[in-house]
């Protein structure tokens, strides 16, 4: 067999990319999703509609040009990047208990210590339970009086344990950010990005995949020189 061909089984296949609609939450200041129609059935024999929402709106990729001066945009990823193994780590009880919740090394390890170590080019999804208050926008951004979020997310070593000694392809959440609410800043996708990594924002389904075994596929809008863009997300789950 070709060293280059790849074998990929799968019993199932999910969905997770969040349905873009006008009222999803919004990052301050990111424009709004809009949808227009332009052709109707009746009189012009289909139907059409025009939209607009800004690249990091929905579930999104974003690219180094967001965060890097000198970053590719996405249509610079290979698609071959945009096939990868997928784990997924579970901290829903801790950011029950703790909206502001960062993953740490310890948790990696306890994971690794039942389901084996993080193969060197994973996707680590971070489950957080945060998909479940996806269309409260007061709830998903979690902002206290002085307007800080509170939500969970890497902290910044485990960030760099994974990329420095599991080599990993690059991070997804079930949040609007890999990067932790209350600290307003990107510090987690400045590091991913610095390597051309993916970094995926506001998944969903993740209590639907198991620990590992998951392969996901994104699929990105060629945008030249994109900072990001809306994409789909599939896992095809074993």
């Amino acid at each position: 067999m070709n060293k280059n061909q790849h074998t990929i089984t799968y019993s199932q296949v999910i969905h997770l990319s969040q349905i873009i609609d006008t009222n999803i939450p919004q990052w301050p200041g990111d424009p709004p999703v809009e949808f227009s129609s332009v052709a109707h059935i009746p009189e012009d024999g289909y139907y059409l509609r025009r939209f607009s929402l800004g690249e990091h709106s929905a579930t999104h990729i974003n690219a180094p040009k967001s965060f890097h001066e000198n970053g590719v945009g996405i249509d610079q990823y290979s698609a071959e990047s945009l096939v990868l193994p997928g784990v997924v780590i579970d901290i829903c009880t801790d950011a029950r208990l703790n909206s502001d919740y960062t993953l740490t090394v310890t948790d990696v390890l306890a994971w690794e210590e039942k389901n084996g170590k993080i193969a060197a080019g994973s996707l680590v999804l971070l489950y957080t339970g945060w998909q479940d208050k996806w269309l409260d926008k007061d709830r998903f951004f979690n902002q206290d009086e002085s307007g800080i979020m509170h939500f969970p997310g890497f902290s910044y070593n485990v960030t760099q344990f994974l990329l420095a000694e599991r080599k990993i392809a690059g991070l997804g959440i079930d949040t609007h950010g890999v990067d932790p609410g209350k600290f307003g800043t990107f510090e987690i996708n400045y590091l991913v990005l610095a390597q051309q990594g993916i970094v995926l924002e506001n998944l969903t389904n993740l209590n639907y995949l198991p620990a590992k075994g998951i392969t996901v596929i994104i699929g990105v809008l060629r945008l030249r020189d994109g900072s990001g863009c809306p994409v789909g997300v599939l896992a095809l789950s074993p």
